[in-house]
């Protein structure tokens, strides 16, 4: 997320239509390597999800606005990328969740524009693959031989594209099942899953271990418990156990389906008391309050997750 909303606005006073085109580019240039250079800020420290949730779809469009301009940054395809995969996750799909019971019809479309900002998202991580590798969407589509030698290309300063490339492609087929042929994407999208691990296993301090126990249940060959075991405890490892949601996803993904309704329990409680404002964990606080907002949810609904003893 940018770490300032006013860079935005010295970016239009400086691009006036006066001013000469290649100063014009540098300074949109500037001014995209600002929203883009930061790791989250002030936005990944704040306690208030509403706040934020107001606040990006602006940064989004501004950063869109540059990316217009700007056809060869890929510093702003990720952001974007990331942005908008972020944002219709944590806010869009997450009351579409609420309105479920109440409101099905409500939902549903609520749940059909997440899928459709789950899908931008993903097209701009294909815009950044496309420009720092060539690879293309008909690679990615492409027979065996095809995909596996576009793969190929990437290195391992690539996988944070790759990541948000392919969770927002896998997150759209969540949301919209009924579209046949982004479900007939989920084996290339395990080989990209599988190809960002083998380059880099620890990146995001175990970010695609935690996307594995989510994803790795839609693979042809669902994982083993033991499987899913190492993913978990690789992520707690990299995390050193202050990413809550690692926990959540654990709980949701593995112990649910498992029926271990205790252990489920008692994991969703250590979320649940967590002080998401310790000093050392202040930069995750914004990760962490969402991540007890769904435990909390989650405790809420255990009808709907466990079989009557």
């Amino acid at each position: 997320m940018p770490r300032s909303l006013l860079i935005p606005v010295l970016a239009l006073a400086l691009a006036a239509p006066s001013m000469g085109c290649s100063i014009r580019k540098m300074a949109l240039r500037a001014t995209a390597d600002g929203l883009t250079g930061g790791t989250g800020g002030s936005f990944a420290r704040d306690d208030d999800p509403e706040l934020v949730g107001a606040a990006i779809p602006f940064a989004l469009k501004t950063m869109e606005s540059l990316a217009d301009s700007l056809d060869d940054h890929v510093g702003l395809r990720l952001a974007l990328a990331s942005g908008f995969t972020q944002y219709a996750y944590a806010w869009v799909q997450w009351d579409a969740e609420q309105l479920e019971t109440k409101d099905p019809k409500r939902a549903q479309a609520i749940r059909a524009r997440a899928a459709r900002l789950f899908k931008r998202g993903r097209d701009y991580g294909l815009e950044g693959l496309l420009i720092s590798k060539g690879i293309t969407l008909e690679d990615l589509r492409g027979d065996t031989a095809r995909r596996k030698a576009a793969l190929a290309k990437l290195e391992i300063d690539d996988v944070p594209m790759l990541y948000w490339t392919l969770v927002p492609w896998a997150a759209a087929i969540s949301a919209d099942k009924r579209n046949l042929e982004l479900v007939g994407d989920l084996p290339l999208i395990a080989e990209m899953l599988d190809r960002a691990l083998v380059l880099d296993e620890a990146w995001d301090h175990g970010t695609l271990h935690e996307f594995s126990l989510a994803f790795d249940g839609a693979r042809s060959i669902k994982p083993s418990r033991e499987q899913e075991d190492k993913h978990y405890a690789r992520a707690l490892e990299l995390t050193k156990g202050q990413r809550l949601s690692v926990k959540v996803s654990y709980a949701e993904q593995v112990l649910a389906p498992a029926q271990d309704k205790k252990a489920y329990l008692a994991l969703l409680d250590e979320v649940l008391a967590f002080d998401v404002n310790a000093k050392d964990v202040r930069d995750q606080r914004l990760a962490n309050t969402f991540a007890q907002r769904r435990a909390k949810y989650l405790k809420e609904h255990l009808d709907d997750l466990f079989l009557d003893e």
